[in-house]
């Protein structure tokens, strides 16, 4: 399969061909059944030749060329129809009835705040264009009203107050925020993508437009991509401060798989400028070694690390329903453990050379003692709970009486 993506090195053009290329180059197998053997990607500085043989040769079309931007409200429609008339006509002109899909806008609906919308009547135009293509050529055509993208590589403060926000927060830049309560519809970039690839196999979502609202169904007129977020912009901003504050609170805000915040964690990540990328932690020091906070999370408790000089012990402390995994991952060492009120010792040999986790059980004291003469002993720590200073529930005794 021969494929052109138009606007190719616009914000979702790269993501897409990046896609492409992965399936292309064998890299994802997650979509077996597509077999891509050429990618054309046509953008600003592409010639009217290649064109022509890109129209000629494509098994399928991707056209996201478009004006966003423009100088005056004429480039609109000459951005927005006029180059969707010309990719059309070449398509025509070499008889092919290739699938093409067109990256409209929710502006195209002219409801609400976007009737009288200069860019909403160019993306209506080119659609009712692809319409009357489909009607005269019998080529499949699939239209997307694109809601507000966000993701990475999205250029910040032109037409995504994400991208903006993302960006400035960052690079400690300030940002205006006129209405906290204006809410926004957002579409993430991979998501976006996903159904490209989906449209590609044939599997698009179909949809019916209710105002400025998708409502999926089977057989609409438009297509869609889902899922997508109703966010006010006050949230996005709260959550992105967050996000910004983490290397000093050490919390990782929660993240569930598949919700907004992930995405919009992930999309915040890829602005930071080369100077955040990494961060200090603060090591607590002292003559046996060092013990460091590396991760704090809202549910599921903090990860540390402890650095053993050799010979030392550490811990001789129990709790009542906190527990840990100690892991060691360089040196050798031997962890003890004793429930309180008896003899009984347990004990457990460890080195990075087999790494293995141990549960640091409630109502037993434990210790770690560093075997090595000239190791230190390497310990990664997990807790269940963040440590309280004023609710430590650590009670020091030591294993052997």
């Amino acid at each position: 399969m021969k494929i052109l993506v138009t606007g190719a090195a616009g914000f979702v053009g790269k993501n897409l061909c990046c896609a492409l290329k992965n399936i292309k180059d064998g890299k994802d197998r997650t979509r077996p059944e597509v077999k891509i053997d050429e990618i054309y990607e046509y953008d600003l500085e592409s010639t009217a030749e290649e064109l022509e043989k890109f129209a000629a040769e494509a098994d399928f079309v991707f056209n996201l060329a478009g004006v966003n931007r423009p100088k005056d409200n004429e480039e609109f429609m000459k951005g927005n129809f006029g180059f969707a008339s010309e990719l059309l006509e070449a398509l025509k002109r070499h008889k092919n009835s290739a699938p093409v899909m067109l990256s409209s806008s929710v502006q195209a609906t002219l409801c609400g705040r976007y009737a009288g919308s200069e860019y909403g009547k160019s993306k209506k135009a080119g659609e009712e264009l692809f319409f009357e293509y489909a009607k005269e050529t019998g080529a499949k055509v699939l239209i997307y009203r694109f809601p507000n993208l966000f993701g990475k590589w999205c250029r910040p403060n032109y037409n995504s107050a994400v991208a903006t926000f993302c960006n400035n927060i960052a690079k400690d830049l300030p940002i205006t925020v006129n209405d906290p309560k204006t809410e926004l519809e957002l579409l993430y970039i991979d998501d976006l993508v996903n159904e490209m690839l989906d449209a590609l196999e044939g599997k698009e979502h179909h949809c019916e437009f209710d105002g400025v609202n998708a409502v999926m169904t089977e057989g609409g007129r438009y297509c869609a991509a889902i899922p997508t977020y109703r966010k006010t912009l006050g949230e996005i901003v709260g959550l992105l401060h967050k996000y910004y504050d983490q290397p000093q609170t050490l919390l990782m805000p929660e993240i569930p798989d598949g919700s907004f915040d992930k995405k919009l964690y992930s999309t915040f990540l890829s602005y930071l400028p080369q100077e955040k990328v990494a961060f200090p932690l603060k090591m607590n020091i002292d003559a046996r070694g060092s013990f460091t906070e590396l991760l704090k999370t809202q549910n599921c408790g903090q990860f540390s690390v402890n650095i053993s000089k050799p010979g030392i012990t550490k811990g001789e402390h129990w709790h009542n329903s906190k527990w840990e995994f100690f892991i060691v991952v360089s040196g050798h060492g031997l962890i003890r453990q004793r429930k309180i009120g008896t003899d009984e010792i347990i004990e457990f040999n460890v080195s990075g050379e087999k790494i293995t986790a141990v549960h640091m059980l409630p109502g037993y004291t434990h210790n770690i003692i560093n075997l090595s003469d000239t190791e230190n002993l390497v310990t990664v720590m997990w807790a269940n709970e963040s440590f309280d200073p004023a609710k430590p529930d650590t009670f020091y005794e030591k294993v052997e009486k």
